[in-house]
This record gives C-alpha cells, sequence and structure tokens, in this order.
C-alpha cells in the first residue's frame, strides 16, 4: 500500500539561471566554431545546447492548495507540497493533484427505507484530498471511486432507518443531525482507503416517492391529530380532577357522584371542543 511522502526538489530559480547562462554560452561556442570552422566545438557546443535544453523539460510549479506527486517509470518518489517555481530531473513524471475541497451534490435516489417505504433521497459531501499516493496507486479514479461510494454510502443509511417515526426513535426526517454524523462517519470508513478525507456530510434532498406522497401526507396529518387531541385530553383530565378537588378542598359545593358525573362531562365536552362553548342556563333542578 503506497503512502505519501515528501520529496527535497530544487529551487527552479537557480537551475533556471545556470540554464539561460549555459545557453547563452552554447550559442556563443557555436557561432564562434562556426567562423573558425571548428568541427569538434561545433559538435560540443551543440550537444550542451541540446541537454540544456532538456534539463529545461525539469522545471514545475507547484500553486497553492496543490501538490505533485514525482514518478520515475512507473515508481513513485515522492510528493511536492510546497508552493512556487521548482526544478527537478527531467525524466520524472509530474502530476498534479488539487488539495481544495470539492462539493459532490449528489443526484436523487429512489429508494426502500427500513419500512420499505419508496422515499427520494439526496447528499451534499465536502471533500479533499488527503494523501495523494493512496488517491493516485490505491483506485483507479478517486473522483469517481468519491461518487460512487457516497450514492453506495447514502443508499445503505436510507435503507438502515425508517422516514419517520416516534420521537425516541432514530429516524431520516426526525433525527437529522445524528443522521449526517453516521453519514459522514461511513463516508470517511470507505473512502479512507482513497486518501480522501470528509470535510462535511449532509442530506440535501429527503421525501417520500411520488407515488405514496400524498398517502402518506394524510397518514402525518392524522397522527398529528390524534397526538394533538391526547394531548388535549390529558389536560382536560388534570383540569377536571384539580376543579373537583379544589371544590371539595374549599366546600363550596358538596357534589353527590351523579353530580360529579355530570360536572365531569360538561367539563370535558367544553375543554375538548374545538368550537368555543355556548353555556345554556338550567333554571330548574338537575333532576327534573
Amino acid at each position: 500500500m503506497h503512502k505519501e511522502r515528501e520529496i527535497t526538489v530544487r529551487s527552479g530559480w537557480l537551475v533556471l539561471l545556470f540554464t539561460v547562462v549555459v545557453l547563452v554560452l552554447s550559442v556563443w561556442g557555436f557561432i564562434r566554431g562556426v567562423r573558425q570552422e571548428d568541427t569538434a566545438e561545433i559538435v560540443t557546443t551543440l550537444a550542451v545546447f541540446f541537454l540544456d535544453l532538456f534539463v529545461m523539460f525539469g522545471f514545475f510549479i507547484v500553486n497553492p492548495n496543490e501538490a505533485a506527486a514525482l514518478l520515475l517509470f512507473g515508481a513513485y518518489k515522492g510528493t511536492v507540497r510546497r508552493n512556487g517555481f521548482h526544478w527537478a530531473n527531467p525524466l520524472l513524471r509530474k502530476i498534479k493533484i488539487s488539495l481544495r475541497a470539492r462539493n459532490l451534490n449528489g443526484e436523487k435516489i429512489k429508494v426502500n427505507d427500513s419500512s420499505g417505504n419508496p422515499i427520494e433521497i439526496a447528499a451534499v459531501v465536502v471533500w479533499r484530498v488527503r494523501d495523494t499516493a493512496e488517491a493516485l496507486f490505491e483506485v483507479d479514479d478517486y473522483e469517481e471511486y468519491v461518487e460512487t461510494q457516497s450514492e453506495a454510502a447514502v443508499r445503505h443509511l436510507a435503507g438502515a432507518y425508517p422516514y419517520d417515526g416516534p420521537e425516541d426513535q432514530l429516524t431520516l426526517r426526525g433525527t437529522t443531525d445524528e443522521i449526517n454524523q453516521r453519514l459522514e462517519k461511513e463516508l470517511q470508513e470507505r473512502l479512507a482507503r482513497a486518501g480522501v478525507e470528509i470535510i462535511e456530510a449532509r442530506l440535501s434532498h429527503l421525501a417520500y416517492a411520488p407515488e405514496i406522497a400524498g398517502a402518506m401526507l394524510q397518514r402525518q396529518q392524522a397522527s398529528a391529530v390524534v397526538a394533538a387531541r391526547q394531548k388535549i385530553v390529558e389536560g382536560a383530565v388534570g383540569m377536571v380532577e384539580m376543579a373537583l378537588q379544589e371544590l371539595g378542598e374549599k366546600q363550596i359545593v358538596e357534589l353527590d357522584a351523579e353530580r360529579k358525573a355530570t360536572m365531569v362531562s360538561n367539563l370535558m365536552v367544553v375543554l375538548c371542543s374545538e368550537r368555543a362553548a355556548q353555556p345554556v342556563l338550567n333554571t330548574g333542578s338537575l333532576y327534573q
């Protein structure tokens, strides 16, 4: 397994100055050899000239947030991360790799959640190359590898959790932060072999598939209504209990079992009704 290692290269400016001087001297020597009809000097200066041109192929530039991996006849020699103008053996192959953070906007894919409901899901992944040697030599194409593994991780995550559920259950819609953390962790494990670091991963789209969206919306609305009614009933029972307790403690009125039942019924109707109560005055007695 290849691991990145830094390699020291020469400053390009010093080598450039040397090659320019050699170039000027070789041209001057060639002209002098032609004038003096000195074949040996002509051949020598031409050889120096072409050798100097060959040396110039060793110049390369490393920009900010960029690295250059150096290979000699297929053998990895090291990576240059220091920015600037450099020179290395002209026979070395220089492969530039961007170290900038990149965004992967995943396309919407249709999968089934853990409950078997078809959903549409997509994710945004922010990543960058951490190890240039692993990115180049451990996978065929690290950019394509990131795309493929990101889609696989999103599919696996969607199938491991339900779209919606109780508040105490881990769901795709209800516990977004936890789901994003799990997605980021899984992506980091999948992409570690490619020398890629995950900076951030989060869901960018989450919805039921169109064919069941209407039915699921009605289900959610019904669940919300039931939950709201349950809270209302719980509150109403508490208020009725408190009212009967205070009436008994303060001895405002004495109620037998039948009157308590009637009072409880009336209070529950008033407290649980969706509309404002309209009182009816009873001019007789309860038993008439």
